[in-house]
């Protein structure tokens, strides 16, 4: 396990978080556990985890984020705020917006509310993904669907061509193996900072 003051490091030495974005991290991460004792943004036996397993989890994405040609940043299911509220507080400067989609009204209420509190340059959408327009051009996700439905979202619902980054854990590549659609489409692996076994998937949609 990476101790929280790890993490911490690699933020600021190798994904160039400042001091006040870390003061950020900590106040969501504190919102977040007193949150998750009524309602289930994470799973309770991953809490100890959170920093590794949640934050730092995310934050890797910043690497694969081409911020100058960036119009926006879609977070296709984001529950806790993972990863949008992560890339929120980075890019809190830059002028695009993260937007958040999450169906569940728990959840996007909270996300709502930790945005208001810490002043996040980002947009809270609470419907159903299938039905909406998706004008950002980097598609990002975490536990969100399998890989057939998220090339689905991208072929209906996003602009013509965008960049889709998404976190898979150790059947990563099982799951590509299954996904014929793949075929169509240019895409790498990316091995996670967090975890040996799971992959980041990068695929460059024409």
């Amino acid at each position: 396990m990476i101790t929280e003051s790890n993490v911490k490091r690699i933020l600021l030495k190798d994904l160039k978080f400042d001091a006040p974005k870390i003061k950020k991290l900590d106040n969501f991460v504190q919102k977040l556990l007193i949150y998750n004792k009524k309602h289930n943004l994470i799973s309770k036996n991953t809490e100890k985890h959170i920093w590794d397993r949640h934050i730092l989890d995310s934050a890797q994405l910043i690497k694969f984020i081409d911020d100058k040609n960036c119009t926006g940043i879609a977070d296709l299911g984001s529950g806790g705020g993972f990863p949008g509220i992560i890339l929120a507080i980075f890019y809190q400067n830059y002028n695009f917006h993260v937007k958040l989609y999450e169906k569940s009204p728990v959840k996007s209420a909270f996300l709502t509310n930790i945005s208001n509190k810490l002043s996040l340059n980002c947009k809270i959408i609470c419907n159903d993904i299938n039905s909406i327009k998706i004008n950002s051009n980097h598609i990002v996700c975490r536990a969100f669907r399998k890989l057939p439905h998220i090339l689905n979202i991208s072929r209906e619902n996003c602009i013509k061509r965008h960049k889709i980054i998404i976190l898979k854990g150790r059947n990563a590549q099982q799951e590509i193996n299954n996904t014929s659609q793949l075929n169509n489409y240019k895409y790498k692996l990316e091995n996670s900072i967090t975890d040996n076994d799971s992959k980041i998937i990068i695929l460059n949609v024409e």
